[in-house]
């Protein structure tokens, strides 16, 4: 069975130009294409969210699927690969139109998976490099890094209370009876103090008074 796999991003846009390439394309190689599926999605989304996944699941060695380019398949490299690679697994042929790609069972289409491998790798070495550095630059510049104080229901709760809080700290409240003043409990209330110096301080000041 031969399948014409076409990809569109919106419902605005229309694959007929798609199908004219990979007709002309499947003449010139006296392929008949036997069914055509059409996604309306985002190149990014992963296979399963689309019917590309379900196709792949139900192709069968010796079966052939064509796309007018690769990135139809998908706009990340890293699943553009784990494609090709179960096409691979399965004996299915994958045909290119445009970039004239051919993968299938011979050593050619194995070492061209292997160099598109390599370049995933190295974008995902690149992608999580420039996140490190981000990161770094961000810590450096004093920026606190991670979910802000208050970003749960419960540590929210103390955060929009924080100055009754301090208040009944420093009148020599316990920490047990802050929590249960506002339904908390010790581990909410002590990743709370971690992040509210002023908090800190009234615990410390209450302890030392």
């Amino acid at each position: 069975m031969t399948i014409g796999y076409l990809r569109v991003s919106t419902g605005k846009q229309h694959p007929a130009n798609q199908k004219d390439e990979i007709e002309r394309f499947a003449a010139q190689k006296s392929i008949n294409v036997d069914r055509w599926v059409t996604d309306v999605a985002s190149g990014t989304k992963n296979r399963n969210e689309r019917k590309l996944g379900k196709l792949l699941s139900t192709l069968k060695p010796g079966d052939i699927l064509i796309v007018t380019e690769i990135s139809r398949l998908s706009r990340t490299l890293t699943e553009i690969m784990s494609i090709m690679g179960r096409c691979l697994e399965k004996g299915i042929v994958l045909y290119t139109t445009k970039e004239g790609y051919t993968f299938d069972n011979t050593i050619n289409s194995k070492v061209l998976c292997f160099a598109f491998g390599l370049v995933a790798e190295i974008e995902r070495n690149l992608i999580s490099m420039r996140t490190r550095e981000a990161l770094a630059m961000r810590k450096a510049e004093g920026i606190r890094l991670g979910r802000p104080c208050g970003s749960f229901t419960k540590t929210r709760i103390l955060r929009e209370n924080r100055e009754t809080v301090i208040r009944m700290l420093r009148d020599g409240n316990s920490i047990a009876a802050v929590c249960r003043n506002f339904n908390v409990s010790r581990e909410t209330f002590s990743k709370f103090r971690r992040n509210c110096r002023e908090v800190d301080e009234a615990v410390a000041e209450s302890r030392h008074s």
